[in-house]
């Protein structure tokens, strides 16, 4: 049995599982869709060409998953922040509105007037969906304005991509306090628990481009270094598993498949 580090974190505990299940148990380091395949949607050929007229490092990807909606306040803030940010970094932004009853609520509707308009050579306003993993790759992108789930966290620290940490609820808050202990984010700072537009563009800037970031920026990509390096390690350590198990040419057979 293979298991993820991020569950199962010690020797000891996977010396309980194995013998609970009965079977050995190997550890592999956290996975992701990075190498996931299946056909692209029309919207992603447009995303990405977007980001093929960038420059590296230039853009910050904007997504606070599929469980949280901003409030129209919240909404507001957000594009102000983009907007102030937008002369020395682009973004990229998925606004997702809540469903019911068949209600649909369109993103330029929600935007503050004039935002698209104003913003439309520096950034890319997206609704509903995007290809997160292929985006946070693409080496146009600079930071990542999350809410701090864990997947999307776990995505940007395998990708290299600082944080800038904006939690809403849940596990997220420990999660954006992970990200600043280890030096690869900050978090946008609040007053009376609600953001502000300007703090969210003094965030982003810091992240991605003035010199105090400098070092968040080293160290994100110092961790995605580490990581992949040990999943290599270990993805080799499965595979001489398999083959004691499989032999050689079933493994074959079943790469085949």
């Amino acid at each position: 049995m293979a298991a993820p580090n991020s569950r199962i974190t010690s020797p000891q505990q996977r010396s309980i599982l194995a013998k609970l299940i009965g079977k050995e148990v190997v550890a592999v380091t956290p996975l992701n869709r990075e190498l996931a395949g299946g056909d692209a949607r029309d919207d992603e050929g447009e995303i990405m060409g977007w980001l093929e007229g960038r420059e590296r490092g230039s853009v910050v990807f904007v997504s606070f998953g599929s469980e949280y909606f901003l409030s129209k306040e919240e909404m507001e803030e957000m594009a102000r922040g983009l907007e102030l940010a937008s002369e020395e970094v682009g973004f990229v932004w998925v606004v997702r509105f809540p469903g019911g009853d068949g209600e649909t609520v369109s993103h330029v509707e929600a935007l503050p007037e004039g935002f698209l308009e104003r913003t439309e050579d520096r950034g890319m306003v997206v609704q509903g969906w995007a290809p997160q993993a292929k985006i946070l790759m693409h080496p146009s992108i600079g930071g990542f304005v999350s809410h701090c789930g864990w997947s999307s966290a776990l995505e940007a620290i395998v990708f290299g991509v600082p944080i800038i940490a904006m939690p809403m609820h849940l596990d997220q808050p420990l999660n954006s306090k992970l990200v600043a202990d280890l030096g690869i984010g900050v978090e946008v700072q609040r007053e009376d628990g609600r953001f502000r537009g300007e703090d969210v563009a003094k965030a982003i800037k810091q992240v991605v481009v003035q010199e105090e970031g400098e070092q968040v920026r080293r160290r994100a990509k110092e961790l995605s270094a580490r990581i992949r390096e040990r999943r290599e390690e270990e993805t080799s350590v499965v595979m001489k598993k398999l083959e004691r198990l499989f032999g050689e040419e079933q493994l074959l057979i079943l790469a085949r498949l």
